[in-house]
């Protein structure tokens, strides 16, 4: 029974997450060969301020950016 859980930060919308959910899905139908309705997708949605990465916390990253 795959289990996939996907952290991503917050901002992705409820058809982005269904794609997601789809693709994943038929990715491990296709390249495992397991069934659709034993897979288990959970996504995980994570504040910027608690999302690092190069040193920096991804709210501080986007002001630069922005």
């Amino acid at each position: 029974m795959p289990y996939i859980n996907l952290q991503i930060t917050k901002g992705a919308n409820r058809e982005q997450k269904a794609r997601i959910v789809k693709d994943f899905t038929e990715t491990l139908v296709t390249v495992l060969g397991k069934k659709p309705e034993h897979i288990h997708i959970v996504i995980q949605e994570i504040e910027d301020e608690n999302w690092g990465f190069s040193g920096i916390l991804t709210d501080d990253f986007r002001k630069r950016e922005g």
